[in-house]
């Protein structure tokens, strides 16, 4: 059976001594930064910290803060339904293959093809949202003058940050014709019911509401989710396809359909067992000056006008929890959130590209700054074909530096790759140079959102790729050699 909802997976963490209780009383403030920074470093257990606390006024907390529970390999593999006793992260593969078998990724040209994957969205029904009218995060509602989105303890993890910023966040929109989308966009609060909404300009969630207010609309809803299922949440964070929306997606993925419950105060499907929900609107026109925020790149991402997010209502669960998590340099805990993007797409990576064998998106690059292709190299320019693919496929138009290499090569190797640049490229041959829109958070473009990139071809040139030299063999032993030593190794004490 897939995770309930985030305390399950809570209690799953727990019985596989993967949480850690925090009764010392700490501050949302800087303090529960701190101590998650360090122990997301040495790659540590989940955390609940029991007893937050605000140190200026003295105010305790009603709720604990869970951080941290997806920073690991193991941890984020159990989120995503690999079965915790006997599964492993590479288990995460078939998750990503079954994944392939079922999603429509193309809409085919012919009348006949269109009618095959709507009848396979069909099928897919039973995966999609499951609205219930009664729902545990509506337990506890307060509207009007009573929201008071101080009552959460919303962290603040930076010191140059510029307030508090719910970091976790499912953000709920509908486009015109009533498609949820589900995305996860911090929130800076700014007083007890008003927050920053940092949503970029490429995002499906930034268009939905750029289309209402073209349409007429001067508020637009928007309603916000806190805590619900793990698969729930990293669908808020997946490059999901454009045909089917972040329920499904999930639902997909869980083997069971995700449950939502109506909002009190507008028409949006939010998670019926999340822990808080926060229900409002944007209004046209209206911005505020947000940030800055120490961000996953390891730098503060810069202050910038963003539009503003007013609450009607705060609905929780009676004993609620506040999720979080907390970024910066890598590794943290969205490195893991985004290495199982990485497993999971590969499948539809490799049908868009068949040479391609496996890839890697280092947590350096920050998911947007890099990626490495390992491909079986057929014919002269290939590389480059592999660059400009990927350039045009949906979030991966953001990668700064692609990097191609050969099927010899394990792309997961960062010695090898560095190995075959360092030695295998001929600046003049095998680098693109090309500019497109870049992540809104790269702060070394001289443009907002739009740059260079470049694209590095390190695999072996063929004949007509204008390499006339002979290409030098690496270096190997010989494996008749390499056996008999391999079987007098324990003879020798080394």
């Amino acid at each position: 059976m897939p995770v309930k909802d985030l305390r399950e997976f809570m209690a799953l963490l727990e019985k596989k001594g993967q949480l850690r209780r925090v009764s010392a009383e700490l501050d949302p403030v800087l303090e529960i930064g701190e101590v998650t920074d360090r122990v997301s470093k040495a790659v540590g257990p989940a955390l609940l910290f029991e007893n937050p606390v605000d140190r200026e006024t003295g105010r305790k907390y009603s709720m604990p803060v869970a951080i941290n529970l997806m920073g690991s390999y193991d941890r984020m593999a159990w989120a995503m339904g690999v079965d915790a006793e006997t599964g492993t992260w590479k288990d995460l593969d078939a998750v990503g293959k079954r994944l392939m078998d079922l999603l429509p990724l193309d809409m085919p040209a012919s009348m006949a093809g269109k009618l095959s994957v709507l009848m396979g969205l069909k099928d897919l029904a039973g995966a999609g949202a499951k609205e219930v009218k009664k729902a545990p995060c509506q337990e506890v509602v307060y509207r009007g003058d009573d929201v008071d989105l101080g009552m959460l303890p919303v962290l603040k993890t930076w010191p140059e940050d510029g307030g508090r910023f719910v970091t976790l966040p499912l953000v709920v929109t509908n486009n015109l014709k009533g498609k949820p989308n589900v995305g996860m966009y911090r929130l800076q609060i700014f007083d007890r019911n008003t927050t920053g909404l940092h949503i970029h300009e490429h995002h499906d969630g930034a268009k939905n509401i750029r289309e209402q207010f073209a349409a007429g609309a001067t508020r637009v809803p928007v309603s916000v989710a806190l805590g619900a299922d793990p698969v729930t949440i990293f669908a808020a964070t997946a490059p999901v396809p454009p045909i089917i929306d972040e329920y499904l997606f999930a639902g997909i993925v869980r083997g069971e359909a995700v449950e939502v419950v109506k909002c009190l105060t507008n028409d949006l499907l939010v998670p019926a067992n999340a822990e808080i929900v926060l229900e409002g609107y944007v209004e046209a026109g209206e911005t505020r000056w947000e940030g800055p925020f120490g961000d996953h790149t390891g730098y503060y991402s810069l202050a910038d006008d963003f539009p503003v997010f007013h609450v009607e209502a705060m609905t929780m669960r009676r004993d609620a929890i506040y999720p979080a998590t907390i970024v910066g340099r890598p590794p943290m805990e969205d490195c893991y959130i985004g290495k199982a993007t990485e497993r999971l797409f590969l499948p539809v990576i490799k049908a868009m590209m068949p040479e391609v064998i496996d890839y890697d998106l280092p947590l350096e690059g920050v998911f947007h700054n890099c990626a490495i292709f390992q491909i079986k190299k057929e014919f002269a320019g290939q590389a480059f074909r592999v660059m400009n693919f990927a350039w045009s496929m949906g979030q991966m138009m953001f990668t700064k530096f692609v990097i191609v290499v050969d099927a010899d090569v394990d792309c997961h190797d960062y010695s090898q790759v560095a190995w075959r640049c360092f030695n295998n490229v001929d600046p003049s041959r095998d680098l693109l140079v090309t500019k497109g829109p870049l992540d809104r958070l790269d702060h070394s473009s001289n443009f907002q959102s739009f740059g260079y990139k470049m694209g590095i071809d390190a695999t072996r040139p063929l004949a007509n790729e204008g390499h006339d030299r002979g290409w030098p063999d690496a270096l190997e032993m010989s494996s008749e050699v390499t056996a008999r030593i391999d079987a007098l190794w324990g003879e020798l004490g080394l």
